[in-house]
């Protein structure tokens, strides 16, 4: 005689559903594609929090070139001479720098320049 999951299994296709709730078609009523579609629907968050930060770090290099630019210098040459003057700020702050502090990013594109001399 088999045994059957009764109210566990119960309970695992109701929260799967659950999950799958707002889902199209048979994705949200039948429980294996919805088990299908919760899995896939995982694996993507799970590769697109990766994804995300590297979205983000290709955005703030932009900003960054962009802003080191207009102060006549290249974004290399920028990373490089902070990096000879011991200055430590990271791609996101230098970043938010260019967007929301000219005169600031002014100062550390000067220090740069001055630590390539």
């Amino acid at each position: 005689m088999r045994v059957k999951g009764g109210y566990t299994t119960q309970r695992r296709h109701k929260k799967t559903l659950a999950m799958t709730k707002g889902q199209w078609g048979t994705r949200s009523k039948l429980f294996r594609r919805a088990n299908e579609a919760m899995m896939k629907s995982y694996w993507y968050a799970y590769r697109d929090r990766r994804v995300r930060r590297r979205d983000f770090r290709r955005l703030w290099i932009a900003r960054i070139n962009a802003a080191s630019r207009q102060q006549g210098m290249s974004y290399s040459q920028l990373i490089h001479g902070l990096k000879l003057a011991n200055v430590s700020l990271d791609r996101k702050v230098l970043a938010d720098l260019a967007v929301r502090d000219e005169a600031a990013f002014a100062a550390v594109v000067d220090v740069a320049r001055q630590a390539l001399a």
